[in-house]
């Protein structure tokens, strides 16, 4: 019966894990279809809004 039980919660564990794993999968998935890598969206640093000095 012990067996079993240890059965059951790794079961239980791997469940639990493939749905992580799917979840991340989909929201990257969404990400690219929106065609943005982040959901906040890319910033820009400041250097590539001026141009140098001369």
């Amino acid at each position: 019966m012990f067996a079993y039980e240890l059965h059951r919660m790794q079961h239980a564990e791997l469940v639990r894990q493939a749905d992580t794993h799917r979840l991340a999968r989909e929201a990257a998935r969404a990400a690219r279809r929106t065609g943005r890598r982040e959901p906040e969206g890319r910033v820009s640093a400041l250097r590539d809004r001026y141009t140098p000095a001369a």
